[in-house]
């Protein structure tokens, strides 16, 4: 398929810059698999359920993975000495956006820098107003990003929550506030390790789970580590040539049986967010059995795809062209999932990260 495929247009006016003061007072669009869909709210979910139905969620944690600094200039060309303006330049601010910790070491880190060109190996970086973290450039990776290492400090992680700032999407035109320490974050969230939220489920709240279990709808959690393979742009105008980055993810035992279960007995996996479709996806890719343990999520799912444990999706509205989009649409089916597009772009539903959501059965 070609990239223009997954084109769509979206007023800029749709996408949603504020969380709803209501994390549940979301619309949803309720499509279905033959393409017949119906405009709801997202407060009805529970009562669209199967009471045999388990549903699976994303139980990573934001972190204020989002850090502005400057930089050393001591890796920079020669300065002209007919531009001494330069030497401003190049000890200029930068930022850097922490996407992957490369082992349970804290200190060394794949991320994105910008700007991007100036930064080399060897370039050292300090971040916060009073220098609280420096780090050196010590290696590139192949889809642009910078591995560094920090200085050894005695409470990295805790620095990082007073110096660090909430990673919003650049498409919402704002600086992060306090709030969205808070509404940037699933209610269930638990493990530490993500660089944007699973928006999918940014809409729950205690009493939506509460009512979902009345229903007798089971649940569980899977964790996956949102980084570079979520939000990285296609560039390949060739679908299929695009290469996914991975994605760190853990399945316990139990989950995995609970889930395996209940492919056996033909109940529905209801995903909550596409990190989950593909998390359950990558870990079911031999054979169609989940198995347990840990790695790297490199699935990369667009129509032609055959589902091998998903039966049903919660998900929020994706940017055009984004590998999410094209997930959706092979679950969903291409021209039953662009349609509902159409519709929700006409119909004022909000798009992205703090819009609204798609239910998909």
């Amino acid at each position: 398929m070609r990239l223009s495929d997954f084109h769509y247009l979206l007023p800029s006016e749709r996408i949603a810059q504020e969380p709803l003061a209501d994390r549940s007072a979301a619309r949803m669009l309720h499509l279905l698999r033959d393409g017949r869909y119906e405009d709801r709210t997202f407060r009805e979910l529970p009562e669209i359920l199967q009471p045999d139905d388990l549903m699976v969620f994303n139980n990573t944690k934001v972190f204020p993975a989002r850090l502005f600094g400057s930089r050393s200039g001591r890796r920079s060309q020669p300065i002209s000495p007919q531009n001494p303006a330069a030497r401003d330049f190049l000890h200029g601010q930068v930022e850097v956006l922490l996407v992957r910790q490369v082992s349970n070491d804290p200190n060394e880190w794949d991320c994105l820098v910008r700007p991007g060109k100036k930064i080399g190996i060897g370039e050292r970086l300090f971040m916060g107003e009073g220098r609280e973290l420096e780090a050196e450039v010590v290696g590139r990776g192949e889809f642009g990003e910078r591995r560094i290492r920090f200085d050894s400090i005695d409470d990295f992680f805790g620095t990082l929550e007073r110096v660090g700032h909430v990673p919003l999407p650049p498409y919402i035109h704002r600086d992060d506030a306090a709030a969205d320490r808070d509404r940037y974050q699933t209610v269930y969230a638990r493990e530490r390790g993500s660089v944007a939220a699973p928006t999918a489920g940014l809409h729950f709240t205690a009493e939506i789970l509460d009512r979902i279990r009345l229903r007798g709808a089971e649940i569980a959690e899977i964790t996956l580590h949102v980084g570079l393979g979520t939000f990285q742009p296609v560039h390949a105008e060739r679908v299929e040539d695009h290469k996914l980055h991975g994605e760190r993810y853990e399945i316990i035992q139990p989950v995995a049986d609970a889930i395996n279960c209940a492919v056996k007995q033909k109940r529905r996996v209801v995903a909550v967010g596409t990190t989950t479709v593909r998390t359950l996806e990558y870990a079911s890719r031999n054979g169609g059995t989940v198995e347990p343990g840990r790695g790297e999520a490199d699935l990369f799912i667009y129509p032609g795809y055959k589902f091998q444990v998903v039966s049903a999706l919660l998900t929020n509205f994706h940017l055009p062209e984004s590998t999410l989009l094209m997930l959706v649409c092979a679950f969903g089916g291409y021209e039953h999932v662009m349609n509902a597009y159409r519709h929700a772009v006409e119909s004022g539903y909000r798009f992205y990260s703090y819009g609204d959501c798609m239910f998909v059965e």
